[in-house]
């Protein structure tokens, strides 16, 4: 083979995926060890053998233009011995058949591979099955001839050539393609180019890059493209675009659709995924061919699923085309966007699958060793979701619900739990008398009794007799995830309990692993990336993002100049009012005689933001009993999809009225309404997280590390959640409009040099009928 021949080099775990899987897709023989559990199972294994006994043996050989790779788990040369190691839980006896025959295929490629490079003429191939709780070893094993290995090993290459040749032929044909690329617009705006320059920049050198660039300039196609055009020569295998939340996936979206849609653009493949619940067909059965169809037969109709998905126009697997996709050929649409991910170019999706504790796409990076590039929207929200990702919490009351209805063989280990949890709420009755406390660690004996419970649940799950979703089996996981997360306490999180019910002698109380700074955990993320680009419109200042996200040390800095001109917006401050808590009722009626001041001088449709739903709905009632001509609509609690669309909709081009929100909501950041549809917003706090016990934590272990306790505790949060609100307003060159900031604290300087530059803000005069009360306040 020419040197010049493109080769495909394909892990053997992903070779066997491919080739060996079969059957039915069968999630019975869960919940499985974790990650942890695992490596310390392979290690205790290995540990149990002599000699020179080797552990993790790296190996390749190559099929035509096909390169394997992997690292066998163990090889005996003593013995002439590889073997495959697999840890589980429970009776091995309910592990599937199709589980089996994959783990054989996995192991005998492994057996090819040690004969080629050894020059063996035969070896014996061992499954080694070994149970994280009992500690037991199950062992199968059957010696093999060096020929009819590497005759094994020629099968399950020649089943996946034809697809290596294939994605050969896409790559190359996506890289000719994306170097010729040009700028889907006739023109950049403005700000648009040198955000796309530093973003190609940072791909360039294998940089992290922190951008702050102003709503409204096209940040989505401003860094998709620069970041596309560096694939060929930084030779990335895939982009990942995360959100924080749905619009921002739909934006990525619509851009990516529009790359795609000239008469130059390359063949990209573009994956959206979403969460299992809204994927989805059939909520109500279990992960498995006896009780999904979707499942049953899955890997006997993946494979034509995948190529019909692949075959595509160009167009984005949305979540929509994804599901006509799946249901065409009866696989479950969630598990089809797991496959897909291997063979896609751009994956659209949350935060969570490259940052969190188990990210799927950070995992699959890591096995893959995919060079990618990885770009972060709304990067603001990074810190406070990095923080939920690597927290944990667990409730007595769920652990008092279980214990009536849990079966014989689990309910002593939950009655010790409980009993362990009333000790820990007395004991802390008894030294510290509040409703909140902070420990160094979790008691030992609350510690050990958990360990207990998720020992025998895991026992009583084994056994494969109790349904999927039931409250037990969501405690279970839940239990897990806090033993994890248990593990990776340190100085920068902190373990409290919570009293959350007290009636008469029985005290109730949460339980909380919580992360305040996920620096440390994000550091490896950035880490497995070639570039990561974080975006936002407000990331000042730079180093408060950098020590709490924990950017790496050579992390270029781009402050893109706004492309609006303050004349087109207007922003003043209503110091005349405060809304601290304690002047919130006194702040009512001069909040409402300014909307309706500001309402009656321009008629046409504004945002009014307030700190809280309560607040809202005070200043909402108010101007409605007042000034019952001023439209007006509300968000709600917990408003679902629809909803919101709804909500929306008022914004319309010759609408007038006032929608009131809550301040970092659904829609304070991530919506489009341009021109007439939004010409003014209200800003009734200044977004300040609540003074309470967890924020307060959090100051002082800010103060501690960073000796700014309230300034990144409270400040900077919250400001990052006006100026986004605030960006609401002006979303083209065209645009006009005015914001309104309604506290006496706007005017502050240290508060006023954290909003953007390019605003020039005045201040708003008092109403002539409450002038006189506010001096006299």
């Amino acid at each position: 083979m020419s040197v010049d021949t493109p080769t495909y080099t394909i892990a053997v775990r992903e070779l066997c995926e491919f080739t060996a899987k079969q059957g039915d897709l069968d999630l019975r023989f869960t919940p499985g060890p974790s990650a942890q559990e695992g490596i310390a199972g392979h290690a205790m294994v290995a540990s149990r053998r002599g000699g020179r006994y080797q552990a993790e043996v790296s190996l390749s050989g190559t099929h035509g233009a096909l390169r394997v790779r992997g690292r066998a788990d163990g090889y005996d040369p003593d013995q002439g011995l590889v073997e495959e190691i697999k840890t589980h839980r429970g009776d091995l006896a309910r592990q599937p058949a199709n589980h089996r025959h994959l783990h054989w295929a996995q192991a005998k490629i492994y057996g090819a591979l040690l004969c080629q490079k050894f020059e063996l003429p035969k070896l014996r191939v061992a499954l080694v099955y070994y149970d994280v709780g009992t500690q037991q070893e199950t062992v199968f094993s059957e010696t093999c001839s060096a020929a009819e290995l590497q005759q094994f090993f020629e099968q399950q290459c020649e089943r996946f050539v034809a697809w290596a040749d294939q994605e050969l032929a896409h790559r190359g044909a996506r890289d000719a393609a994306l170097q010729g690329l040009r700028f889907p617009h006739a023109e950049f705006r403005a700000g648009q180019r040198p955000l796309a320059e530093a973003v190609y920049r940072a791909a360039s050198t294998g940089r992290c890059l922190l951008a702050q660039a102003p709503t409204g300039i096209g940040k989505t196609v401003g860094t998709l493209f620069p970041l596309l055009k560096a694939c060929p020569t930084q030779r990335l295998d895939k982009l990942f675009y995360l959100a924080a939340k749905t619009p921002g996936r739909g934006l990525a979206l619509e851009a990516l659709r529009l790359i795609s849609s000239r008469a130059d653009a390359p063949p990209l493949r573009v994956l959206e995924l979403v969460a299992r619940d809204k994927a989805c067909e059939h909520p109500d059965k279990a992960c498995h061919g006896e009780s999904c169809p979707l499942a049953r037969g899955f890997y006997d109709r993946l494979p034509a699923a995948r190529s019909a998905a692949l075959a595509a126009d160009g167009a984005p697997l949305d979540q929509a085309r994804l599901r006509e996709v799946a249901l065409a050929h009866q696989v479950c649409p969630y598990y089809l966007s797991q496959e897909l991910v291997r063979w896609s170019d751009v994956v659209v999706g949350d935060y969570n699958y490259w940052f969190d504790l188990g990210a799927m796409l950070h995992g699959m990076t890591l096995a893959n060793e995919w060079r990618v590039g990885v770009l972060v929207d709304e990067a603001h929200n990074l810190l406070e979701r990095g923080r939920k990702m690597y927290s944990a919490e667990l409730q007595q009351a769920d652990v008092a619900a279980l214990r009536s209805t849990a079966p014989p063989a689990v309910k002593p280990a939950l009655d010790r739990l409980h009993r362990a949890w009333s000790a820990l709420n007395k004991a802390q009755d008894a030294t510290q008398p509040t409703d909140f406390t902070v420990h160094e660690k979790p008691p030992a004996a609350w510690r050990d009794a958990l360990q207990n419970a998720i020992a025998a649940l895991g026992e009583h799950f084994a056994d494969g007799q109790s349904p999927n979703d039931t409250p037990l089996l969501r405690f279970y996981f839940d239990a897990l995830h806090v033993m994890r997360v248990l593990e990776l306490l340190d100085e920068n999180s902190q373990v409290d309990v919570s009293i959350t019910e007290r009636r008469g002698s029985r005290v109730r109380s949460t339980l909380c692993l919580r992360n305040l700074i996920p620096a440390p955990h994000l550091r490896g993320r950035f880490a497995a990336a070639h570039t990561t680009t974080l975006f936002s419109a407000t990331l000042t200042p730079q180093g408060f993002h950098e020590d709490t996200l924990g950017l790496p040390e050579r992390t270029a800095w781009i402050d893109v100049e706004s492309p609006f001109e303050a004349k087109q917006l207007s922003v003043r401050i209503a110091r005349h009012i405060s809304t601290r808590w304690q002047q919130r009722a006194q702040s009512l009626a001069p909040i409402v005689e300014l909307i309706a001041r500001q309402y009656e001088r321009a008629p046409g449709n504004y945002m009014a933001f307030f700190s809280s739903f309560d607040y809202l709905q005070q200043v909402s009632e108010l101007l409605k009993a007042t000034h019952p001509g001023v439209p007006q609509w509300s968000q709600s609690r917990a408003m679902d999809e629809a909803s919101r669309q709804q909500f929306l909709a008022r914004f319309t081009e010759h609408g007038q009225g006032i929608g009131f929100a809550v301040l970092g909501g659904a829609f304070a950041e991530g919506i489009d309404l341009p021109g007439r549809r939004l010409i003014g917003a209200f800003v009734a706090t200044l977004g300040l997280p609540q003074v309470n016990p967890v924020n307060e934590c959090v100051r002082e272990r800010m103060e501690q590390r960073f000796g700014a306790g309230y300034d990144y505790a409270y400040l900077y949060p919250g400001l990052q959640k006006v100026v986004q609100a605030a960006g609401r307003v002006i979303r083209t060159t065209s645009d006009e409009g005015v914001v309104i900031l309604i506290d006496d604290r706007f005017g502050k300087a240290q508060v006023r040099s954290l909003l953007p530059a390019w605003w020039h803000v005045g201040i708003e005069p008092a109403a002539p009928l409450l002038r006189d009360a506010a001096e006299a306040h």
